[in-house]
């Protein structure tokens, strides 16, 4: 029987749906950054070579191949705290 002075645990449940809404939101961040990032990476370049365009593309690509390495990291950091 809980008395008055004893505290509930929190929900083992609990702590599953908020470290998944972390990851997730982990996830999302890092890859937008990181495309966000190219973007801007590629307009500087697209002002010192003359606005062609290749630059903001180049960026994008790099930005978003950057967010995916960073996000299978990510992924591997929490496998490898959920495995121990």
């Amino acid at each position: 029987m809980k008395g008055p002075d004893k505290p509930e645990k929190p929900h083992k449940q609990t702590g599953h749906a908020l470290k998944a809404m972390s990851l997730v939101s982990a996830v999302g961040i890092n890859l937008a950054a990181f495309t966000l990032g190219g973007y801007f990476l590629g307009a500087w370049l697209d002002k010192k070579w003359n606005n062609s365009g290749l630059g903001v593309a180049l960026g994008v690509v790099l930005g978003v191949l950057c967010g995916i390495a960073g996000v299978i990291f990510i992924i591997k950091t929490v496998m490898e705290e959920s495995d121990g």
